[in-house]
Parts: structure tokens; sequence; C-alpha cells
């Protein structure tokens, strides 16, 4: 890659890695596994920056590429491999709505893993359902069936563990 190529690469990088950290944050719920998405999709993103650079929207090119890189992470055989007995412990800052979080964040990792990409897509992203069957590749009417397939397996599992009501502290 051309010097000019590349450093316009590196700042692009530099510049989107708090929301690209953050995306594969949503799609996955691990920091490190999100770590490890993002990693494998700015390695791809270096490959093909010359296409990405003139698509007509760069961030959209490579969230696409984000979430390829995690529905393909699950067909990997050692996807399945712990290295650890016990993740490590994170330190997080408290957040009164960590409940909620968690249950709706097992749900998901309870779906199949195309369902859980639509609702994080749709949802969390906030993405329109055209939006969302251009990254997948697919038609707006399969993502609606899978919208709707997800959130009704959703409430299925919510129903089984409901949400717990969490109060502030005053």
């Amino acid at each position: 890659m051309q010097a000019a190529l590349e450093r316009e690469y590196v700042d692009y990088v530099r510049a989107s890695m708090t929301w690209l950290r953050r995306s594969a944050y949503r799609l996955c719920g691990d920091a490190h596994r999100g770590d490890d998405l993002v990693q494998q999709a700015i390695t791809k993103l270096y490959v093909n920056w010359r296409r990405a650079r003139a698509a007509d929207n760069t961030d959209a090119y490579v969230q696409q590429i984000l979430v390829r890189v995690f529905l393909d992470e699950r067909r990997l055989r050692w996807s399945g491999v712990s290295l650890f007995a016990a993740a490590p412990e994170v330190v997080v800052e408290p957040d009164w709505r960590v409940e909620d979080r968690a249950t709706l964040r097992a749900a998901l990792d309870r779906l199949p893993r195309r369902l859980s990409v639509v609702l994080v897509l749709r949802f969390l992203f906030d993405m329109s359902v055209d939006d969302v069957a251009t990254v997948l590749r697919c038609r707006p009417g399969t993502v609606k069936t899978q919208t709707a397939r997800g959130l009704a397996a959703m409430r299925r599992l919510l129903d089984d563990r409901p949400l717990p009501i969490t109060t502030k502290e005053s």
C-alpha cells in the first residue's frame, strides 16, 4: 500500500476505534471478544482499504465487515475453545441497569446467531430494515421475519425469567 493510503487508513482506524469497539461489544456482549472482532475487521479493512475509501459510506462499509466477522466467527471450530477455566475479573463502574443488561444479553446469547445479530442491528444500532438487509446481504422481508422471530423468542426466554426490577438508591 502506498504511504499516503496507509496514512489515510491509520487515521481512519484511529478515529473510528471507539465506535468500532462499542459496536463489537454490542454484537458479542464481551469486551475481549469484541476487541478480537475489531482486530479481525480492521485487518480485513486494511486489505480492502481502496474499495472501502471509495464506498459511498465508509463507516457503513466497515460496520458490514464487523458484522460479517462476527457471524463468521461462530462457524470456526476454535471459537468454542476456552483458554481459561474462568474469565479474568474485569473492573466495571456500577450501573443501575446491569441486571437488566445481563438478563437481555443472556437471552440474546441463547438465540440463534443470525436472529441475535438482526435484533442487535435493529434495536441497539437503530438501523432500518433496509440497512440491516444490506449488511446481511438478504431481502428486507427476511429481516422483518427474523426480527419477528427473534422478538418472539426473546419474549419466551424472558417470560421464563422475568427482568429484575432495579431501583436507584437515593
